[in-house]
């Protein structure tokens, strides 16, 4: 497959609670397919899926008697030894490229979306067309995070440490979304990217 066979690749990503999960959902809404990394991840872990083989000789305690991947055992150990975190990637992260393979064999369309959380921090964009990224001012974002359920300001604060900052984003970024100015603006904005992209790769 040529590169101006394929699908135009647009990476999607944002910080949390900056709307990216309903972003993702228009673009869904209005027929483009959707790559969620975080779902790939479930999937790997799920009973008879890859992860459990992968992750035994590093975290056995971690792999459940059906052959999945307890995530909070997963987290309990990362919590104990911080220094797993680079060996269970280097592991799961070769899973995940071979999920989103497989999918992106199956999307017979011009546009995909990749929803990647931690799209800038694992080099996607080295391999993405382009980067949408979803943005609203800090203290939209706080509110709408610390109203979630069970949500403290220490368990933001952890959040916001592991993910690069909302200002480095935007400055990387090919197309932004600003979801403080409502539901409406963003699915016109997203209306707007599947009409200008859908056509760019056979222009």
């Amino acid at each position: 497959m040529t590169a101006r066979d394929r699908p135009f690749l647009l990476g999607l990503t944002g910080s949390i609670g900056m709307g990216k999960s309903t972003t993702a959902e228009m673009f869904r809404a209005a027929g483009v397919p959707v790559w969620d990394a975080d779902a790939a991840v479930h999937r790997i872990y799920r009973p008879g899926g890859p992860g459990a083989a992968a992750l035994a000789p590093l975290v056995p305690g971690a792999v459940t008697p059906d052959g999945g991947v307890e995530r909070g055992a997963l987290r309990g150990a990362l919590a104990e030894d911080p220094g797993l975190l680079g060996l269970i990637e280097e592991r799961i992260h070769p899973l995940v490229a071979e999920d989103r393979a497989d999918f992106l064999a199956r999307a017979a369309a011009p546009l995909v979306v990749c929803d990647i959380p931690l799209l800038f921090e694992t080099g996607a964009d080295t391999w993405l067309d382009a980067v949408l990224v979803v943005t609203a001012p800090p203290e939209v974002q706080r509110a709408r995070v610390m109203a979630r359920p069970g949500m403290t300001a220490a368990e933001f604060d952890r959040f916001l440490a592991r993910q690069m900052p909302d200002a480095r984003k935007r400055a990387r970024a090919d197309y932004l979304i600003d979801t403080s100015l409502g539901l409406d603006h963003a699915r016109a904005e997203v209306h707007s990217l599947i009409a200008r992209l859908s056509g760019s790769r056979h222009a």
